[in-house]
């Protein structure tokens, strides 16, 4: 009896020790890739915020980026896995949309991270660089830097897909907004008449999509002498096609990210100017706020005045121009990621 006893207790506590293992918060993450130096900075900061406050993170990540099945999948996974709320960083902003509803039906809490879906309101907040101001600030760089000559400059637009996510929107229409060129409709890009884009091309925000997108829109005209990117990653690989033909130093390249990588290029004069932002608060907050929902059912707040909470976006160059505020790369070393 007394056996039997030891072991029914024994029993007891198993079950109470899995029953407070199962009460664990946990918290999904589902960026693009797992390559990008951005996810692998978020994923960083995720799982630090998740250890410190003693939840469980589950990571997914697509093959490539605009890997929009893979993404689905992983909804599907946490919603079935019991988490408490979802970090994504989406490659179809619009096509994600019905995943995320049965998430958020399901009791989830969902969280856009860095790329806004479309609608906005289709997740439950944004945590956010605000993208269009980022690329308005390397946009008005560009136009400053070159002064008069921004009346004939010759522009390449290496943007991110042909799907158009939200966030390859913004900054593409936040550089042209500042470079005082005239938008056609601000949510989509590739509809603006000024003569002085000759072209948009994708990059999928990689070096060989940027070296591709780059060779293409040299073909179209070879004298092409301002390049907007969507992402360091893509700047870099245009600068290797530009190298290939000899016009690697002059043409202004501008991007958009503040990785570690990126800003010693524009240190070393591969990018004139990139705006920095900052994945790693991004993927914090987003996890202080699924363990708030969790504990309290309270979602977070937005920054006033927009729609998403802003992280904060800084212009990092060595070549300060008037009326454009900016970093150099010394501070911008101190705040990069990757």
């Amino acid at each position: 009896m007394k056996k039997l006893l030891l072991t029914t207790i024994a029993g007891v506590g198993l079950i109470a020790g899995a029953a407070q293992a199962d009460d664990k918060v946990t918290a999904c993450l589902i960026t693009k890739t797992d390559t990008n130096p951005f996810f692998v900075k978020m994923k960083e900061g995720a799982t630090a915020k998740a250890e410190e406050l003693g939840m469980e993170l589950k990571s997914f990540a697509g093959k490539i980026d605009g890997d929009h099945e893979t993404q689905v999948a992983a909804i599907e996974t946490c919603i079935a896995d019991g988490a408490k709320g979802i970090l994504l960083t989406a490659s179809d902003t619009s096509s994600i949309v019905p995943a995320v509803q049965q998430a958020r039906d399901a009791g989830l809490v969902v969280i856009a991270l860095d790329t806004p879906l479309s609608p906005i309101d289709a997740a439950d907040a944004t945590f956010a660089t605000d993208n269009f101001l980022a690329g308005e600030l390397i946009g008005q760089w560009a136009a400053a830097a070159l002064g008069e000559d921004a009346a004939d400059a010759k522009i390449g637009m290496l943007d991110l897909a042909v799907s158009q996510p939200t966030v390859g929107v913004l900054r593409d229409q936040g550089f042209l907004q500042g470079f005082g060129i005239d938008l056609g409709d601000p949510n989509k890009w590739g509809d603006e008449d000024d003569a002085r884009i000759i072209g948009n091309d994708v990059t999928a925000g990689n070096e060989e999509g940027g070296r591709r997108a780059m060779e293409n829109l040299l073909a179209k005209d070879p004298m092409i002498n301002v390049v907007y990117t969507i992402n360091e990653p893509a700047a870099a690989g245009a600068y290797e096609a530009l190298k290939s033909i000899g016009r690697e130093n002059d043409v202004l390249i501008v991007s958009v990210d503040g990785g570690c990588p990126g800003v010693q290029n524009v240190k070393d004069g591969v990018i004139g100017a990139t705006s920095q932002q900052y994945p790693l608060m991004m993927a914090s907050l987003g996890v202080e706020a699924i363990k708030k929902w969790a504990d309290e059912g309270v979602k977070p707040e937005p920054t006033p005045g927009k729609d998403f909470f802003d992280t904060g976006v800084a212009l990092v160059t060595d070549k300060p121009v008037d009326g454009v505020d900016s970093i150099d790369t010394d501070e911008g070393t101190n705040l990069c990621w990757g």
